[in-house]
């Protein structure tokens, strides 16, 4: 009640915006646990259950606990969800490391790259299919 007695306040703004940030840090936090909890494959459906209930009556506890035991696997799929959104892009566009050989090649020519910098692009492309490249 000490707050609303002073009146409108730089401490009184600097506290609504703190508390702003904080709202939508635990909801956009609350968004990301949800998707990763509905995109996983690997748990059954009772344990999505028991997580979701902990997310609605205990949000904060819950949402520290779900990244400190599930943050390595978060990042694990969001590495392979990028990667297939990847792969999915590729296969549509019509990707090949015939065609981004030959581009590197006519910078080369160009002038634009070097002989060392073809080199290396070029066994980036044949190593792993281009996944260095278009990253």
């Amino acid at each position: 009640m000490f707050f609303f007695q002073e009146g409108f306040t730089y401490r009184n703004f600097l506290m609504d915006v703190l508390g702003i940030f904080f709202f939508v840090v635990w909801f956009w936090l609350l968004i990301v646990v949800f998707s990763d909890l509905f995109r996983r494959h690997d748990i059954s459906g009772w344990i999505k259950a028991i997580w979701v209930i902990a997310l609605i009556f205990f949000s904060y506890l819950a949402i520290l606990a779900y990244l400190i035991f599930q943050g390595r696997g978060m990042a694990e799929r969001n590495v392979q969800q990028a990667q297939q959104a990847r792969d999915e892009l590729r296969r549509v566009v019509g990707f090949s490391v015939a065609d981004e050989i030959q581009k590197l090649d006519g910078l080369k020519k160009a002038g634009s790259i070097s002989d060392a910098e073809f080199a290396r692009l070029r066994a980036r492309l044949v190593s792993d299919g281009g996944g260095a490249l278009a990253a």
